[in-house]
């Protein structure tokens, strides 16, 4: 296709939109050349007077990681930060409370040192991105005069297992009314327009280009009868769906169980089930949203908890196995506690930054926080006790003396190109574990070691603002599954009402398309094709990454009379090379499996007045673990 036919024609904004981060990043820390031709960018489609130079959630490009964000830890990590920088300048700014990372987990140490310490106490919050929220991202588009807006990382409240009393406590304090989720999304929507699921044939996997409607995990019959598949695929995948076989009849329950998690979904299928190794596609990318790698690299154990097929016959007991991973255990208790705000958790980060810092976020209650626009400039104002600054990188914290000794910290961040250092009498590093043993030298060993074991899942998630979506209708779809594309997975956004806000209903109306990428190289252990899929997102430009969008959505809506120059109006890709955190799997770490000590318990023992926070402190990608460990290391340093 030419760039003519998708679009890419169309001043829209198509590059990494920088402005004042570009500025801030200066002459001390030099940018890589290859951004040389990308600081500007065009004006973008969508609202061009709504000062999105200074207002981050209506940015558009690439997001996330975004440029400016990483590239002084790099430097950092490859030990050649130190010989390029100028002298430390003193702030003279000293307070109780040094936060590095301001996403939820830092949010909520801050608010929790800040419950403890009274309105007087001074916490100075500091983070890497030009946003707060970590991967709690809002994304927002206006379109004449309307606002849409999409999740461009954490979802929803919502866990696998029940949250804990704390972590209930805190969003109940913020107001968040969780038994209001099914008056908040209208879960009949869609289906009242008669859209369904559907599943995208791509001709380099399966020799056609075909949507195929009528998908759910089942595969229905209805739709296995014009599915493009071989007819020994189709035997294969129904003696799968339906034979009651045990293929380890010898085995008691856990036996079974334990022999599960040491072989992957694949090879249970291809090598204990023996089927054709074209089913293979159909189920690939089902564990991508869970585990950002596929079937290749999930345990057979906890692919029979997510509920895909093949143990039917088996008589497994409905208990966990050894080894088995939080996501493939379910609690019925956590099934009700879920709440959706549209642009996801970024609701709950500006929800704590109004306790934080009242001005900087007008409003009291969550249904007008989410039409809220936040007033930045009031985020690190000299008069708050509470500041947060953003597009400031630390790269060291350090005890003012022996760490049993001393009597408070140094934080050195890089902003404006320069060198600065503020000074606390406790930090509590709510930032990924990967970074710590760079940013703080002085731990032990052992203790860095088991900081740089939490390998982030990388991931995309990437909201196209689309003028209309009678496509969609068109085809009867709102939801399509695409193993063989770049983004394997979209939807349009769920049809939410809250407070003032109101997302698209008619087909002839503004939405987002919410797109999803899990980068992975299948045949790789999980932490290997974490490590890959890192550099592949780190090594792909936007313009590459909009294209495929384009072309994507030409392939699949195509028969709807999708347009993508007239259709597209913004594009987001919210790139996050170091993603969620990592959830121990037993195929690829044997202390999950064996019963042994998990790094992240080492990992997060306080050290002298520093104390460690975030959702890695876990080992677990969820909200609640990220308030969970923002309290524990609050309540160490308190004590």
């Amino acid at each position: 296709m030419s760039a003519r036919d998708i679009g890419l024609h169309r001043r829209i904004t198509r590059r990494d939109f920088l402005n004042g981060v570009a500025l801030a990043i200066g002459s001390t820390v030099v940018l890589p050349d290859w951004t040389a031709g990308v600081l500007a960018g065009d004006l973008p489609a969508v609202n061009p007077t709504s000062g999105q130079a200074n207002y981050p959630p209506a940015r558009t490009g690439l997001r996330g990681s975004h440029i400016g964000s990483y590239e002084v830890f790099h430097a950092l990590r490859d030990g050649t930060f130190w010989d390029k920088t100028g002298p430390i300048v003193p702030t003279r700014e000293t307070y109780e409370l040094a936060v590095i990372g301001g996403g939820i987990s830092g949010l909520s140490a801050a608010y929790y040192y800040l419950k403890a310490m009274g309105a007087k106490t001074r916490i100075i919050v500091l983070d890497n991105h030009d946003d707060f929220g970590g991967h709690a991202k809002r994304n927002e588009f206006t379109v004449h005069g309307h606002t849409y807006l999409g999740y461009g990382g954490t979802q929803s409240i919502d866990s696998p297992a029940p949250y804990s009393r704390v972590a209930q406590a805190l969003i109940a304090e913020l107001g968040i009314d969780v038994s209001s989720a099914a008056q908040v999304v209208d879960e009949n929507l869609y289906g009242s327009l008669g859209l369904k699921r559907a599943f995208f044939f791509d001709r380099e996997t399966f020799g056609v280009d075909q949507l195929v409607n009528g998908y759910s995990p089942q595969f229905p019959p209805e739709f296995l009868r014009v599915a493009p598949v071989s007819q020994t695929v189709r035997r294969d995948l129904m003696r799968l769906l339906t034979d009651l076989w045990d293929p380890m009849p010898e085995l008691s329950s856990p036996g079974k169980k334990a022999r599960l998690a040491r072989m992957s979904y694949a090879h249970f299928l291809t090598h204990v089930w023996q089927v054709n190794a074209g089913v293979l596609p159909l189920f690939q990318t089902r564990t991508h949203g869970l585990y950002g790698v596929g079937i290749d690299a999930v345990p057979a154990q906890d692919a029979w908890r997510l509920g895909v097929p093949g143990f039917q016959g088996m008589h497994l007991e409905p208990v966990p196995g050894p080894g088995q991973n939080y996501d493939a255990i379910r609690h019925p208790e956590a099934e009700g506690y879920f709440f959706h705000f549209p642009d996801g958790n970024a609701s709950v980060a500006r929800l704590l930054v109004r306790r934080l810092i009242p001005g900087a976020i007008p409003g009291t209650t969550m249904d007008d926080v989410v039409m809220a626009r936040a007033n930045y400039d009031h985020l690190d104002a000299a008069s708050s006790p509470i500041r947060i600054r953003l597009n400031s990188t630390v790269v060291r914290v350090q005890h003012d003396g022996s760490a049993a000794s001393s009597r408070g910290v140094n934080v050195v961040y890089v902003r404006d190109s320069v060198l600065r250092r503020v000074k606390a009498e406790s930090a509590v590093l709510a930032c990924w574990h990967s970074a710590i043993p760079y940013m703080c030298p002085e731990l032990p060993a052992p203790q860095k070691a088991a900081l740089a074991y939490a390998i982030k899942v990388p991931l995309v998630y990437t909201n196209v603002c689309l003028s209309r979506w009678t496509a969609f209708h068109r085809l009867g779809v709102h939801r399509i599954v695409a193993p063989g594309l770049w983004h394997t997975s979209m939807r349009l956004e769920a049809p939410v009402r809250l407070g003032t806000y109101q997302s698209s209903r008619s087909p002839d109306e503004p939405i987002v398309l919410h797109l999803e990428k899990a980068p992975c190289q299948p045949g790789l252990d999980a932490r290997a094709q974490h490590r890959a899929g890192r550099i592949e997102l780190l090594s792909t430009s936007f313009e590459v990454i909009e294209r495929s969008i384009r072309e994507q959505l030409v392939r699949i809506l195509g028969h709807g009379d999708f347009d993508p120059a007239e259709d597209i109006l913004a594009i987001t890709v919210n790139r996050w090379p170091h993603g969620y955190a990592y959830q121990y799997n037993s195929l690829s770490d044997p202390f999950w499996l064996d019963g042994g000590q998990p790094p992240c318990i080492i990992a997060r023992q306080r050290f002298g007045r520093i104390a460690i926070a975030n959702a890695d402190a876990a080992a677990y990608a969820y909200t609640d673990a990220a308030i969970d460990q923002a309290y524990r290391a609050v309540q160490e340093v308190l004590n």
